[in-house]
């Protein structure tokens, strides 16, 4: 079968996506659905699967399938100033999360110290953590 007359199937392997996945991204808007070509099937072509490629790149980067839609619709010729900003937004966006997992590996690890070192008798400090405050003051 050609590059250019895929089936969903085939498309869904080529691209290491599912076949559902692949209609909910046409239901997105994210894929153009492919009218079919004389018969009952739907034949895909090598440019919806650049098209998926493009796709989960941009979401192993961190974009969420809104910003992949708003990418989408760049000109890579005439939108890399925009493109640019999103990029640099994406990344504070990414470093803001780092942070917040930094402060909560901290803790964390604040925790298990304090459970591990702790008294016989005395309350696990990670137990108590997860209790209401009514619970944890009796």
């Amino acid at each position: 079968m050609r590059q250019n007359h895929m089936t969903i199937g085939r498309l869904a392997r080529d691209s290491g996506v599912g076949v559902e996945t692949i209609r909910y991204y046409q239901r997105r808007g994210l894929l153009d659905t492919p009218r079919p070509d004389g018969g009952a099937y739907r034949h895909y072509s090598t440019r919806h699967l650049e098209r998926l490629q493009f796709i989960k790149r941009a979401q192993a980067v961190g974009f969420t399938l809104d910003e992949v839609a708003g990418l989408l619709r760049l000109d890579d010729l005439k939108d890399r100033t925009l493109a640019r900003s999103l990029a640099i937004e994406k990344i504070a966006d990414i470093e803001a999360r780092i942070r917040q997992l930094q402060q909560v590996n901290t803790a964390l690890r604040h925790l298990v110290h304090a459970c591990e070192h702790g008294e016989d008798g005395e309350p696990c400090p990670i137990i108590r953590m997860a209790l209401p405050e009514s619970l944890s003051k009796d």
